[in-house]
């Protein structure tokens, strides 16, 4: 056997296939045994597998073991000469194979090999060529300098930013995405050391091989796609703590002395560091539109407390300053705060949704308003005004930072984007009938042929023709067919195009469109899976609520419910649980929920209140999956009081 393609997979089944499948493509003339290693993944990746690509070697493991220990149990399985280490969520060309080996083949002494990278968008991704991250480059790279100078060899030592991304030359890491190696320096320098769990285990590996006596290359002639961030989440804190975890992991092994001691020192300065910015980043993107509806509402009561006072009152300060810093704070809270929990500030903007929370804002103050002080009845008309001022500046807002983006009025949407489809016309049907499905909304502009041709009538032109038609027809997205279109086109045309466009791949036989728009975000997918209620914002924010609520609720009417029910202390402890968020009023059948959207163990559950004579497994897998599909937070009531006497 020439070469064992192993792949680990968690829960990215739409990319899985992807990349099995130009794997398949990749293949053809060599003898390649695949290894696919699922870490306990729940969307049916296994199942996929199987159904679809019964050549595959599978392991499927009942935890998530990491990254290093599942490609190490496929490592010790296969027999092949070399090994490739390949991320789920890549696409390979018909030629890397062909391409890889035969250099690897010419080059005895190189150990390793890694390739150019694309993102979604065609962007090269520098993290293809690295350097060893001795505590001078693990600055550069933890502190801003090396994106700072990016070509710079003193000050981007990490990503080598001085070298061309299509040359061939020796480098000290390869990337973990794609990692072919020779059989003969695994046996001699040992597999993924296991103690890292995710990250890291690439540039441990790496400095082993030529630590062993071998040299890593950097292959700029072959390119994969791979998806940045769809197998993990970057930007987040965990990411944080998890890489530069795995970095002093490597320090300690691999530095002694005054350089460990320095590097472990500086990776612990960045950890707080990122994370501090990390933090911060999210923490302003969370709070900026807010922060503007906040100023913009206090401002138009600032200005409608001088009129109404001038106007109807004929006295300027006849509603005393006192309400700017009283009833104006109260107001906005009200009013902004029924905005959000009636999803007001979830994507995408809905004009309805904000609206609604303004007006049951409005009704919440009008039933107030007779309860409060007489010291802070201003006047009712102030509430009026108060909430169309508030629903005018909250919409016109919206209208104006969605213009600024999108250039267009069209709120809630980014706007119907023109699209061609270059593949033959079944697939090109396929591909409608799936947007279709999906219902995704799109300005079908026409086919591109990947052949020459002369049909005018039912093409645009041919593929060598496809930045014109982008030009001409002002293309803003463009969906590959990969059964029509070779990897290898499909990859330089995403190069040529650039990341002004967005362009998607539609697998062989396959129900998903794939793509990404940006290197820093996880892959896309159009496809027609099911689609959960229970998954959106606003109905697991809503679910939350009603279990603070009703725990309060019971709380308050403990003395006398209490009286009612069959087991008190459990009665009282769910109370706590529930409202400490550890447990939810209603969630799975115990022991259900597989391969559902993730929900606290609740202490009711949609067969609570089913009257049947037998609960079968299928029965109650049923009633969880149309639980979660159909979700509303009147569910949740109606369980609850069918089965109040069990809580």
């Amino acid at each position: 056997m020439k070469l064992a393609v192993i792949i680990v997979n968690y829960n990215v089944r739409h990319f899985l296939e992807q990349a099995l499948l130009s794997v398949r493509k990749a293949s053809e003339g060599l003898a390649v045994e695949t290894w696919v290693v699922d870490n306990n993944s729940v969307d049916d990746s296994v199942a996929m597998v199987q159904e679809k690509f019964p050549e595959v070697h599978l392991i499927a493991n009942r935890d998530n073991v990491g990254f290093s220990k599942a490609n190490n149990q496929a490592i010790r399985n296969s027999t092949a000469e070399y090994v490739l280490l390949l991320n789920p969520d890549t696409v390979v060309q018909e030629d890397t194979f062909h391409k890889t080996l035969a250099f690897m083949d010419l080059n005895p002494s190189v150990g390793g090999l890694g390739v150019r990278t694309i993102d979604g968008s065609g962007t090269f991704l520098p993290e293809s060529k690295r350097g060893f991250p001795s505590p001078w480059v693990a600055f550069c790279k933890s502190f801003g300098l090396s994106r700072l100078f990016p070509k710079s060899p003193v000050f981007n030592g990490y990503y080598l930013g001085h070298l061309s991304e299509t040359g061939t030359y020796p480098i000290d890491v390869l990337v973990g995405s794609f990692m072919l190696m020779r059989r003969s320096a695994l046996d001699k320098v040992g597999l993924l050391d296991e103690d890292f769990f995710m990250y890291g285990e690439d540039i441990d590996l790496s400095y082993r091989i030529v630590k062993g006596g071998f040299q890593n290359y950097y292959f700029g002639d072959t390119t994969i796609i791979h998806y940045k961030g769809e197998s993990t989440k970057k930007g987040s804190l965990n990411y944080v703590r998890v890489f530069y975890g795995a970095m002093i992991i490597f320090a300690k092994k691999h530095f002694k002395g005054q350089q460990a001691t320095a590097f472990i020192a500086l990776m612990q300065a960045a950890v707080w560091f990122r994370a501090a910015m990390t933090v911060s980043s999210h923490f302003l993107r969370q709070v900026f539109l807010p922060t503007c509806d906040i100023l913009l509402i206090f401002m138009g009561l600032w200005w409608l407390r001088s009129f109404w006072s001038s106007y109807y009152f004929n006295e300027p300060d006849y509603i005393k300053p006192d309400f700017l810093f009283i009833n104006a704070p109260i107001y906005i809270t009200i009013w902004l705060g029924n905005v959000y929990l009636s999803g007001g500030y979830d994507a995408p903007v809905s004009l309805r949704r904000i609206l609604r929370g303004v007006f049951l804002g409005t009704i919440l103050l009008a039933a107030v308003y007779g309860f409060l002080d007489l010291s802070l009845r201003s006047s009712r008309m102030l509430i009026v005004l108060g909430a169309l001022w508030t629903a005018i500046s909250v919409v016109g807002l919206r209208f104006l930072f969605h213009f600024l983006k999108n250039k267009n009025f069209k709120l809630g949407t980014e706007g119907v984007k023109n699209l061609v489809i270059v593949g033959s016309k079944p697939e090109v049907e396929r591909v409608k009938s799936l947007l279709n499905q999906v219902g995704v909304a799109k300005n079908h502009i026409g086919i591109v042929n990947p052949k020459e041709t002369d049909d005018h009538h039912t093409f645009l032109g041919s593929l060598r023709q496809l930045d014109e038609i982008v030009r001409i027809y002002r293309v803003e997205e463009v969906i590959f067919c990969s059964k029509d279109v070779a990897t290898n086109d499909i990859m330089a045309w995403m190069s040529r195009l650039g990341a002004g466009i967005e362009m998607r791949i539609v697998p062989e036989e396959s129900h998903s469109i794939i793509g990404s728009s940006d290197k820093n975000t996880r892959g896309e997918l159009y496809t027609i899976d099911i689609r959960f209620n229970i998954s959106q914002p606003i109905h697991r924010r809503n679910k939350r609520l009603f279990d603070v609520l009703a725990s309060v609720v019971f709380l308050i009417f403990s003395p006398i419910l209490l009286i009612f029910a069959r087991k008190r202390i459990d009665f009282v402890q769910n109370i706590f649980q529930v409202f400490l968020g550890q447990r939810t009023w209603v969630g799975y059948t115990e022991g259900g929920g597989h391969n559902l959207p993730k929900l606290k163990k609740g202490i009711l559950s949609p067969t609570d209140v089913v009257q049947l004579t037998e609960m079968n497994e299928p029965t109650m897998q049923r009633l969880n999956f149309l639980y979660a599909k159909d979700y509303d937070v009147w569910r949740d009531v109606g369980i609850l009081m069918g089965g109040f006497k069990q809580l």
